[in-house]
C-alpha cells in the first residue's frame, strides 16, 4: 500500500550546498549527517574543478566514487 507524501517546500537559497542544507533540515536529519553530506558533496565539486553539480552526470559520478576508492582508499559503505 502507498502512501501519500507532501510534495517538498521549494527552496529559498540558489547556493547548492545551502539547498542542499535546506532539504536535509526539512528532513530533520541530524547535524552530524548533514555535516557528512556536505563535505562530501563539497569533495565531489572540488574534484571536478568547481563546476556546478547540475552540468555533471553519472560519468563524473563513478570517476570520483573510483578516485576514492583507489586513491583515497576509502572503503566501499
Amino acid at each position: 500500500m502507498k502512501t501519500a507524501t507532501a510534495p517538498l517546500p521549494p527552496l529559498r537559497s540558489v547556493k547548492v550546498l545551502d539547498q542542499l542544507r535546506e532539504r536535509i533540515r526539512y528532513l530533520h536529519y541530524s547535524l552530524r549527517t548533514e555535516q557528512a553530506y556536505v563535505n562530501w558533496v563539497r569533495a565531489f565539486i572540488r574534484f571536478h574543478g568547481v563546476r556546478h553539480p547540475a552540468t555533471l552526470g553519472s560519468s563524473e559520478v563513478e570517476a570520483f566514487l573510483s578516485w576514492l576508492a583507489n586513491e583515497r582508499k576509502v572503503s566501499v559503505s
